[in-house]
């Protein structure tokens, strides 16, 4: 009781690896949508649904449930995707690596990832219009992922900092 009336009514702020957790995957599930509305309107021949393109089958994988879970499963790819970047470069500060893991998350699915997902041509058959889009889309996901976890980052090293002084 002595220590609810110390700290009050507050609630206990998030771990670390929970922000990160959802960062990733509000990411994931945000620019996946982002990626699905430019590939309605046209500015990319590229869909969410070539995620499910080498395990799914059926033609239901190319309607709206089928974009519906790729989005999810974005998402969930995304996941991992901010734990990487927690892993490697959560020290750094600005959004110039957030942007530099952006492209390296572009040409790791553009150039090495690509033999997985039959719909996607080799990166030099592709239209600009894709090409342009997508990096554009990678390089605003990777400052999102990067900004958020290092803003989180060094937010939370000042308050340890304030609390051991």
């Amino acid at each position: 009781m002595a220590i609810e009336k110390k700290l009050g009514n507050y609630p206990k702020p998030m771990s670390f690896s929970v922000m990160v957790f959802w960062t990733g995957l509000f990411g994931g599930l945000f620019w996946g949508l982002i990626g699905f509305i430019a590939s309605y309107l046209s500015f990319t021949e590229i869909r969410p649904n070539v995620i499910l393109e080498p395990w799914a089958l059926g033609h239901w994988k190319y309607e709206w449930l089928g974009t519906v879970i790729s989005i999810i499963l974005i998402g969930i790819c995304s996941v991992v995707a901010a734990f990487i970047y927690y892993a490697v470069l959560r020290k750094f500060t600005g959004f110039w690596f957030g942007l530099g893991y952006g492209i390296i998350l572009f040409l790791v699915v553009f150039f090495i990832l690509n033999p997985l997902f039959p719909s996607i041509k080799p990166f030099f058959d592709l239209k600009r219009d894709t090409i342009i889009t997508s990096i554009c889309i990678y390089i605003v996901y990777g400052i999102f992922i990067g900004y958020s976890i290092n803003y989180e980052y060094q937010n939370n090293n000042e308050q340890v900092k304030e609390e051991s002084s």
